[in-house]
């Protein structure tokens, strides 16, 4: 499995990063997690449109969903549109982006499927596990796994006691980190530090930590540094181009 960021600025772009936004990659399957915004010119830099097979949108802020309008346009509107894109997400959360458009033109650009509470779904060589996280609106933490390999991601949230027991064992954990060690007052219980994503990560006992969603113009360093007092294996902030690989597994 191979994952590689397309952006991780949490609520607008940044001039040399865009917001959320993961492809995920096993047996030339390629899965786009969040596709925020501009996260579709690296997107298109990695694979053309015709090569993704599935998205999955954690929730339906627009810094995590706004680039899947430019991609079903580029699905669609060539002179020989593509198959409808499997698009997985909470109900509703896509209500906004699929409506930029006049109905008629995105028909049959995608399918959509309803993401609940706790729901298992296989897509493509993927198997996901779905948690609740909270959040000013609902989000799904996402449980990924292929073979021997489980990559969790937060989408946006703030600490919840009961996320490390579906995190445990993650060889890669995505973990939101708004701010470096602390969250505004009128934010708090639905957003996350890197503190608290170093918490959660050595909870989980997870191998690598990937801090994401920070707020523009934050200092990686400063949540590095934050992440480092409580969590002592390899971290790093999610910024486009940095990817992760499994190890090759026995045959």
């Amino acid at each position: 499995m191979r994952i590689t960021v397309l952006g991780g600025a949490g609520a607008w772009p940044e001039p040399t990063a865009g917001c959320s936004g993961y492809v995920i990659e096993h047996e030339d399957f390629i899965l786009v997690v969040d596709p925020g915004y501009a996260t579709l010119l690296p997107l298109l830099a990695y694979c053309p449109a015709a090569a993704v097979d599935a998205v999955v949108v954690t929730h339906g802020h627009p810094d995590h969903c706004a680039d899947l309008h430019p991609l079903l346009r580029a699905r669609a509107l060539p002179r020989e549109p593509l198959p409808p894109l499997p698009c997985y997400a909470p109900a509703g959360a896509l209500d906004a982006v699929l409506a930029l458009d006049e109905p008629e033109l995105l028909d049959g650009a995608y399918s959509l499927h309803e993401l609940s509470q706790a729901h298992r779904l296989v897509i493509g060589p993927f198997t996901i596990d779905t948690a609740w996280l909270p959040h000013f609106l609902p989000n799904a933490g996402l449980r990924i796994t292929a073979g021997r390999t489980t990559v969790v991601y937060t989408g946006d949230s703030g600490p919840s006691p009961d996320f490390a027991g579906f995190a445990v064992g993650a060889d890669l954990l995505i973990a939101e980190s708004t701010y470096a060690t602390e969250v505004p007052a009128r934010q708090a219980g639905f957003l996350s530090t890197a503190v608290d994503a170093a918490a959660l990560a050595t909870r989980a006992e997870a191998g690598t930590l990937w801090l994401t969603h920070l707020w523009p113009g934050s200092s990686p360093a400063a949540h590095l540094e934050a992440a480092a007092r409580g969590y002592a294996g390899p971290t790093a902030v999610a910024r486009p181009g940095l990817a992760w690989t499994s190890p090759v597994e026995p045959r």
